[in-house]
């Protein structure tokens, strides 16, 4: 008679899939998240920033601008990610919004 044993690799791969290791793929799903809603948040000033056509009401829209962008570079490198340049590159960030938060 022989026995039927499940695989060994089984046991361990459940075992991985409790307590700390939901919670870090949890954090890392929310972390992901956040990203995402700055980005937009970004991308929503930036793009309210470029259809203002200056004059009144434009140092509310570039403050706003300003703010988004500093909170997801923050955010970012927070989360190790360093890479300002490419960030701005990717974001087309404009000159007056960099020098309002201190980038180079």
């Amino acid at each position: 008679m022989s026995s039927l044993r499940p695989p060994r690799g089984l046991g361990r791969r459940l075992d991985f899939e409790t307590g700390e290791a939901v919670l870090h793929h949890e954090l890392l799903e929310e972390q992901a998240q956040s990203m995402g809603r700055a980005g937009r948040k970004v991308e929503a000033a930036l793009a309210a920033l470029r259809d203002h056509p200056g004059g009144e009401g434009r140092a509310i829209v570039l403050k706003a601008a300003a703010e988004a962008v500093w909170g997801f570079l923050v955010q970012r490198e927070i989360m190790g990610l360093r890479d300002r340049a490419a960030v701005i590159a990717l974001y087309d960030i404009p000159r007056e919004v960099l020098v309002r938060i201190g980038a180079r």
